[in-house]
């Protein structure tokens, strides 16, 4: 029984963790620097409620470097970002 339980919690802890990784929540943002070489990309971002985090001028990574070449300086986003080993990352861009 407590086998059953346990592998119960874990699944739905698991579904949970993916769902909320689906549904980021989009934040606004200004391209500072786009840095293709080192995969990373500089934002003037709003507010990051999912990551608690005010307003701020930053560098993240990016999951997929193609995410870099839809980008250039000046350009308003809106993007996702998360936690992904640990680093922020931006993970969509529309």
């Amino acid at each position: 029984m407590k086998t059953t339980v346990k592998f119960t919690l874990a699944f739905a802890l698991a579904l949970g963790t993916a769902y909320g990784a689906i549904t980021g929540d989009f934040t606004k943002a200004t391209v500072k620097k786009v840095d293709a070489k080192a995969k990373k990309v500089t934002l003037k971002h709003e507010e990051l409620k999912a990551l608690e985090m005010p307003a701020m001028t930053m560098v993240f990574r990016v999951k997929d470097e193609a995410l870099l070449s839809k980008l250039k300086e000046g350009d308003q986003i809106e993007f996702v970002a998360e936690r992904v080993d640990g680093k922020l990352t931006v993970t969509e861009v529309k």
